[in-house]
């Protein structure tokens, strides 16, 4: 008598028979840069969350996102800086590792850190595909308009795809001063959107635009042919990116304006722990069910 257990795994259909794991049929499509772009046209909103680990990362890939940013954000989240600019290639590498490995369907970016592509054109190239060959990554991101021009054009001809980021760029903190909105002023906004229409010329697969008017946004948005994705621009763009620790609520008491807690994980860890310390204080943990 033949027994089949169907079991479910990442989207992958398996059968068991006599111990042997065959394969019947897959449903995973992995998300393309070429695909990010077909979303625009059609009107599909884009989703994209920063991951920095192969465990959450994997939980998140499961929840069907389309884009994971190993954002330089990890100098914040991961490392505990105050900026994003500490965060080396390598370390950004050695994130990105993980993630890649938990991504079955998310199209995975990496951010290239403060420091790798602004002194030349030719070292921009030279660590942009150091970091996609070494972490596994599908695309790079830079910080950056027209400056950052001739960099943007030569990873594209040499087959690593970009995406921009326009508006505040935490990697100028220390020029703007801070992390206020940005393009608030005409000419301000007027630069925005030649940069954006230069970086969609050069060919980038999406721009990030960060914390600049609603309505800028939805200009930038209609201005460029490639998708656009938001965070503290409105709704207007053509996708959303978040932190993923922030909108998880683990980032303790902080809450900016556009961020909105879809769960409040912060105060369950914390209570998850404290019932720990207590048990292990108590003898309670581990009973004699879980003790050999």
């Amino acid at each position: 008598m033949q027994i089949y257990l169907p079991i479910r795994k990442k989207k992958c259909t398996f059968a068991v028979q006599f111990g042997f794991i065959m394969s019947v049929h897959t449903e995973t499509k992995r998300m393309t840069t070429a695909l990010i772009r077909q979303k625009k046209a059609t009107g599909d909103k884009i989703t994209m969350l920063t991951s920095y680990d192969y465990t959450l990362a994997r939980l998140v890939d499961e929840a069907g996102v389309d884009m994971f940013l190993v954002g330089d954000s990890a100098s914040n989240i991961v490392c505990g800086n105050g900026t994003t600019l500490p965060i080396t290639v390598d370390e950004m590498i050695f994130l990105t590792r993980g993630v890649v490995r938990a991504a079955q369907h998310a199209l995975v970016v990496i951010d290239m850190p403060f420091g790798s592509y602004q002194v030349s054109a030719e070292e921009g190239v030279r660590n942009a595909i150091k970091m996609v060959k070494e972490s596994g990554a599908d695309a790079v991101k830079l910080e950056g308009g027209e400056e950052i021009l001739p960099a943007i054009r030569q990873m594209i001809a040499m087959g690593v795809p970009v995406c921009g980021h326009l508006g505040l760029t935490p990697q100028s903190v220390n020029q703007f001063g801070g992390y206020g909105l940005r393009a608030k002023e005409e000419a301000e906004a007027e630069k925005l959107i030649h940069d954006a229409q230069l970086l969609d010329q050069a060919g980038c697969f999406a721009i990030v635009l960060e914390k600049i008017p609603a309505a800028l946004a939805e200009k930038v948005t209609k201005a460029v042919s490639c998708p656009t994705i938001g965070i503290g621009a409105g709704n207007k763009t053509d996708g959303q990116v978040l932190v993923l620790h922030d909108m998880l609520g683990l980032n303790l008491g902080f809450k900016p304006k556009f961020l909105r807690h879809f769960a409040e994980l912060g105060g369950e860890v914390i209570a998850a722990v404290e019932n720990y310390v207590a048990a292990v204080k108590d003898s309670s943990f581990p009973n004699e069910t879980e003790s050999y």
